[in-house]
């Protein structure tokens, strides 16, 4: 039985009003700046690849930026692994939750959607890789990526009935997530033990959480996502799932206004740069102070990533000066503004052209190629 509670009246508020003063503060000009700017939905789609790869760092897993902007595509290189799956429902969510309005991911609906969806997802991401099965490389656009051309059938080694099996799990997994809610707890029901913690009582540690925040409605908004992402990782909500959190602290935020619009903040990407010893020390206020700073960090980085990309963007616009009104290279530099990395495959698809067409395109754009491979290449302005 969960029993773990998260005193309030043992936290020193004094120590936390400056940062979190700070933090609101940047977010404040960073929403401000986004919103004004002609790079800002660029700036936008960018973070929300960026965070989803730095949550997956926080939660000790690395995932390559490149490859999530290939997987999400639809134009992956090679057979995804468990933490890419994980990645790409990261930033399915953020999309998801960016695309509601600002108080829906933290309703009593929202939570419960959220909650099923990543626990779906989360637990069928175990099962992408099932035992006997030899994986090939997969290239889905051969001719834009490199000189592969030998066509993906009757691959020696392959279990298809295997992979049917995965294919199964997850479309009844995706047609639960689907389903209405239960009227029964959650964990009432038979749970596999192989996969889950039956003493582990996610709908009460959730609703612990949740009196933390109704506790907390009156204090600002940034020291509420402060606290209330400590209490997160404290109190270990949820099993597949912790990165949630992250994303409802964020939410937080959005809903009191202090960032706006379908900009969710990427507080990942400041979490990052904090020591791991700090952000999970056993001294609470130690922890409280880095979360903060975190925040304050990831606002920042933000900043400072959108003067980098408006920078680019000017470059780039002097280099369409003087073309003909048919170039598809005002097509390009959209492209490769909204996306931190494109390959000869999205900017054929995109563009309506030939992955030669493509290639030769952004070698007149000047792009920096990123990968430093001679095959499955893909360009960026970073």
């Amino acid at each position: 039985m969960f029993s773990m509670a998260y005193d309030l009246g043992k936290i020193s508020m004094t120590a936390l009003m400056r940062p979190a003063f700070d933090a609101g503060i940047a977010f404040t000009r960073l929403d401000e700046r986004i919103a004004r700017s002609p790079v800002g939905q660029g700036w936008i789609e960018r973070s929300q690849f960026t965070d989803a790869c730095a949550s997956l760092w926080i939660d000790g897993e690395l995932v390559h930026l490149e490859d999530l902007v290939l997987h999400d595509a639809t134009k992956d290189i090679r057979a995804p692994t468990h933490e890419l799956t994980i990645a790409r429902d990261v930033l399915k969510t953020r999309r998801r939750i960016s695309g509601q309005s600002p108080d829906w991911a933290l309703s009593a609906d929202g939570i419960r959607i959220l909650r099923r969806t990543s626990d779906n997802i989360s637990i069928s991401a175990e099962a992408v890789e099932p035992a006997g099965v030899i994986r090939p490389a997969i290239a889905t656009d051969p001719e834009g990526e490199g000189d592969d051309s030998d066509d993906v059938e009757d691959l020696p080694g392959v279990d298809y009935a295997a992979i049917d099996a995965v294919l199964a799990r997850s479309a009844a997994a995706v047609e639960e997530a689907r389903s209405p809610a239960p009227t029964t707890s959650a964990w009432a029901r038979e749970k596999d033990p192989l996969v889950y913690d039956l003493d582990w009582d996610e709908d009460e540690r959730l609703e612990e959480w949740r009196g933390v925040l109704r506790q907390m409605q009156d204090l600002p908004a940034v020291l509420q996502a402060i606290v209330a992402l400590d209490a997160w990782n404290e109190l270990s909500v949820l099993q597949h799932a912790p990165w949630l959190g992250r994303l409802f602290c964020a939410s937080i935020l959005r809903q009191a206004g202090v960032t706006t619009g379908s900009h969710l903040a990427a507080i990942n990407l400041g979490l990052k740069a904090i020591p791991v010893d700090r952000r999970r020390n056993r001294d609470r206020e130690t922890r409280l102070l880095a979360i903060a700073h975190g925040f304050l960090a990831a606002a920042e980085i933000g900043l400072k990533e959108h003067d980098r990309l408006a920078l680019a963007r000017q470059m780039m616009d002097r280099k369409l000066s003087g073309r003909r009104t048919s170039s598809k290279l005002p097509e390009l530099v959209d492209l490769v503004m909204a996306k931190p990395l494109v390959s000869a495959g999205m900017v054929a698809k995109t563009l309506e052209v030939t992955p030669q067409a493509a290639r030769r395109i952004v070698l007149e754009l000047g792009l920096r190629e990123m990968t430093g491979r001679g095959r499955f290449r893909a360009w960026g302005v970073m």
